[in-house]
Order: structure tokens, then sequence, then C-alpha cells
């Protein structure tokens, strides 16, 4: 069968770029479904040289699935697009001061405090995120993935089997120092809390995949064990998932979207260009994911909070 758009992989086990299609326009069902295949096979997919606005990329999200609002701690997105999350590190400081980026750059204690798959919090975190590139600088901002079903395959068999039984709770900031000049951010987070208990190991409902679901974004703890097991515990995992041979590094260009399985992949936002004055503007979208289910058939509970759905959970 002669495919319809051109699929090009880009590392050993993940990422993938696609040309031969603009997704700026409605997809016909071959093409959709390709992008799904390769969505599923490769976990995140890359496309340039996009021209979308807000309104196009709420479009071509919408084909493969039902939007959230633009996140749990967002209560301004843009004005008639309540799914649009806009990524810039100015927005950041208007809303927690000026000293936000030097307080992230503090809470970032090791190399993968970084890594993060997106709202694990919530009881249904996103099922894929789509972000496309406004402005960029000409070097540097680059995000990194990791294929979170390659790293659990890495692990040995004793301790596949021994992740697969266990839990891990999930909540905003987990690893982060906080100081007193987070007053802001942490009395937004108290607000609105989001705690879930999560499998350690995520069966994929699609693929059938098994996946470690943990992150240093967000895990807090392991469920049923001392604080000094757990933290030998997530420092192994965090240790495979961010092995270098299990990740992608993308490039982006004003028009770049990546569109990732937020099921089966973590990401690190880049931090190398806090110290220059440089603009960087992206919009984000993410499509409402399910409750994850574990190999032994456990399915995630909330702690607080409710799902992340399409309405908004903040309270201002």
């Amino acid at each position: 069968m002669t495919s319809a758009i051109d699929i090009r992989r880009v590392a050993g086990h993940i990422g993938a770029e696609i040309h031969g299609v603009d997704i700026s326009r409605p997809l016909d069902a071959a093409v959709a479904g390709e992008i799904r295949q390769a969505l599923l096979a490769h976990k995140v997919i890359f496309f340039r040289g996009q021209d979308l606005g807000h309104g196009a990329q709420i479009a071509f999200a919408r084909q493969f699935g039902d939007l959230t609002h633009a996140h749990p701690h967002e209560d301004a997105p843009p004005e008639e697009f309540p799914q649009i999350l806009t990524i810039d590190p100015r927005r950041y400081e208007e809303r927690y001061g000026q000293g936000y980026r030097e307080l992230y750059r503090k809470r970032q204690y090791s190399y993968y405090s970084g890594w993060h798959t997106d709202v694990t919090a919530a009881v249904n975190p996103p099922a894929a995120s789509i972000l496309r590139a406004e402005t960029v600088p000409p070097f540097g901002g680059d995000t990194q993935w990791t294929n979170l079903v390659a790293a659990y395959e890495g692990l040995s068999e004793p301790l596949k089997r021994f992740a697969d039984g266990l839990r891990a709770e999930h909540r905003f900031l987990a690893g982060y120092q906080t100081a007193a000049e987070d007053a802001t951010l942490v009395k937004r987070i108290n607000d609105n809390l989001l705690i879930s208990i999560h499998p350690v190991v995520r069966v994929h409902p699609e693929t059938g995949e098994r996946a470690l679901f943990v992150n240093p974004g967000f895990t807090d703890r392991i469920v049923g064990v001392s604080p000094q097991e757990s933290r030998r515990i997530l420092d192994l995992l965090y240790e495979q998932i961010t092995r270098p041979e299990y990740t992608v590094r993308f490039r982006w260009e004003p028009g770049s979207v990546a569109f990732w399985d937020n099921r089966a992949t973590a990401h690190l936002a880049p931090t190398d260009l806090d110290h220059l004055d440089v603009e960087r503007t992206l919009h984000r979208v993410t499509l409402i994911g399910d409750r994850p289910v574990g190999p032994d058939g456990f399915e995630s509970e909330i702690v607080a909070g409710r799902p992340f759905e399409a309405e908004a959970l903040v309270v201002a």
C-alpha cells in the first residue's frame, strides 16, 4: 500500500518527521489514520513549515480526539480559544513575578528534574499534546522527548516484575524545593489541588505496550514503601527514563509542530535560554485522556480534584 505521507524516522527509539501534508486543512480519513499510526509507532511526530493559527491548531487536534481546557491552573487562555496554553516566559513572570525564571532554575536541582509527562497529577492525564512554534530564537530552545515504552523494555526482567505491581502518587510541584518567593505559585497549586495514584507501569490503551509511568515533574512518592525506599526506587526509574538512547531532540523553527503521545513519553523543556534576552512563544493543546491501567488491572484513583477535561478547573 502506498503511503499518502512521507514519514522519516529521526532517532533510534523515538521520533519521526512527517512531510507532504498541510495540517492547516482538514485531513482525509486515510491521512489522519496514517498520522495516528505514526504517532503510536514513533511516540512523537514532527511537522515543519506549517501555517497554523489558534483555530487551525484546534481543528487539527480535534481530528484525533476531544480537547481539554488549556491547563488545570490556566485562568486566562486566549479569548475565544480556551483550549490554548501559550508557553512564553513573559506570561509566567507577569503572573508569578519578575524573579520567576531564576526561581525555576533554582528548583531544578538535578539533571532530570525538568522531565515530565503532562498533567499526571490528574487522574486522567492527557492522551496527547500538540505544540506549535510561533516565535523561536535562532539558536537554543530545543525540546527533548523520551520513549517510556523503550525505557520499560530496557529494564531487567526482575525489575519489570517489581515495577509492574507498584503505585505512585502524583501531584504538582513534586520534587521541587519551594521557597518563600514561591508563595503565589504555591497558593495557586494548593487552591486547585490535583493528586492522583497511578500505576508505575501503564498499559497503553491502544497498543497494549507497557510503559514506565513516573516522571520527576509530578511523581511525589511510591505508595506503600518508606520515604527512603521511595526515593531510591524513583531515582533508579528516573535514571532509566532519561537515558540518552531513548530520547530525541527537536530543533524548533517558526511553523514547527510537535505531536506526542502523552501516555508513552516524557519531555524536557529547554533550560539554555534564561540568561538571554530572546523571545520564544509556542502554543499547546491537549487531548482528553483516560485513566491509566496497570498490568495487574489497577486503575488510577483520585486523591484530590477531578478529571482534567474541557471545562476550566482553576479557582482564581
